[in-house]
């Protein structure tokens, strides 16, 4: 009896072992995004990672914490609004024309250099929204650099933290 308890419990902790899966190594990066010289309200600016499809794969951060107006970011909505994932811990307040913010948004390791893209989604109150401001490659080489907007953003650079 106390034979078969014993190879029940190396089993089970061989079990255990073997099935364990260890978080994904990421990296955390420096985001800074500085805005353009608009007037008007604050903006909401998505930033997701897009998968190799062209599909939305996960939020990563999401300046504006008022989810009221979060239905305005159209395209990313429709990914969100399924899934309603609690996104509380990667909100901050909206950036005004003309200011820059920085965050730090956390990207797992895999996703460089196999295809990902991050996209940075603008929406301001009574103005345009702009569905891919600045999108990019997730490549070595990009996330280290900076990247011009088409909207709102003037430009994104990004740095490992």
């Amino acid at each position: 009896m106390m034979k078969l308890k014993s190879i029940l419990t190396v089993g089970l902790i061989l079990f255990a072992l073997l099935s364990f899966k260890p978080f994904a190594d990421s990296t955390k990066y420096k985001c800074m995004i500085q805005m353009t010289n608009y007037t008007g309200e604050g903006a909401y600016v998505v930033i997701s990672l897009i998968n190799p499809e062209g599909h939305y794969e996960k939020t990563l951060y999401v300046q504006g914490d008022d989810d009221e107006w979060y239905h305005d970011i159209s395209e990313w909505w429709t990914f969100y609004g399924k899934k309603h994932t609690d996104i509380d811990a990667i909100t901050g307040a909206t950036i005004s024309g003309g200011e820059r913010q920085i965050s730090v948004i956390d990207i797992e390791d895999s996703k460089i250099d196999s295809g990902y893209s991050i996209r940075f989604e603008t929406a301001v109150e009574d103005q345009e929204y702009y569905a891919q401001d600045v999108e990019f490659p997730l490549t070595s080489e990009n996330v280290k650099s900076k990247k011009e907007g088409k909207g709102f953003i003037r430009y994104v650079r990004m740095m490992p933290n």
